[in-house]
């Protein structure tokens, strides 16, 4: 994946409630202590939490420049949410994209605060319709065997679960089940 496209694919996207900001090094002043302070996030997601500001900084800074994955085999949208009634932060969309315009790994974090609010259903449907129109076509997801609500969240944007990957993930140090599940636009 040639960086120009990457950096296309990461566009700024706008709804009714919410601004998705390509991340940069700036957001990382605004994500670094909710992610040290919300356990309920890391329930679901494999994410460590970051060491330092100044690592978190370090890190989304690489990501801002290429827009690509740390190994540079994919293309790595990611996205801060920012709510516009307030400017805060609640969370982050992200896709792998293959060279084959395949997000390959479709996925989202929100801050516990903001869940049950509909702020990822927004976010995540309005990132597949900027994909979508960049020429993805096909979009997989995996969820932690439990997570109830981002099972449901998938599918209520168009998501199919397709099957159980067994020891798909470790969270905590703990071997955990993934579901995956697939969107196919037409």
């Amino acid at each position: 994946m040639q960086p120009e496209i990457a950096a296309q694919l990461a566009a700024a996207i706008e709804t009714p409630r919410l601004l998705l900001e390509p991340l940069c090094a700036r957001h990382a002043d605004a994500f670094f202590q909710p992610l040290q302070d919300d356990e309920a996030l890391y329930r679901w997601i494999s994410m460590a939490k970051p060491a330092s500001l100044e690592a978190l900084r370090a890190y989304w800074q690489r990501i801002e420049h290429s827009r690509m994955d740390p190994d540079a085999q994919f293309a790595w949208p990611i996205w801060a949410v920012r709510r516009k009634s307030d400017g805060h932060y609640l969370g982050r969309v992200d896709a792998e994209i293959t060279d084959g315009l395949e997000a390959s790994n479709f996925g989202f974090y929100f801050f516990s605060r903001y869940w049950g609010q509909g702020y990822a259903s927004e976010a995540a449907a309005a990132a597949i319709e900027k994909l979508t129109a960049r020429g993805v076509r096909r979009f997989v997801a995996t969820v932690t065997v439990g997570n109830q609500a981002s099972g449901r969240l998938l599918q209520r944007i168009g998501f199919q679960f397709t099957r159980i990957l067994p020891g798909n993930d470790v969270i905590r140090g703990v071997v955990m089940d993934d579901e995956e599940y697939v969107r196919v636009v037409g």
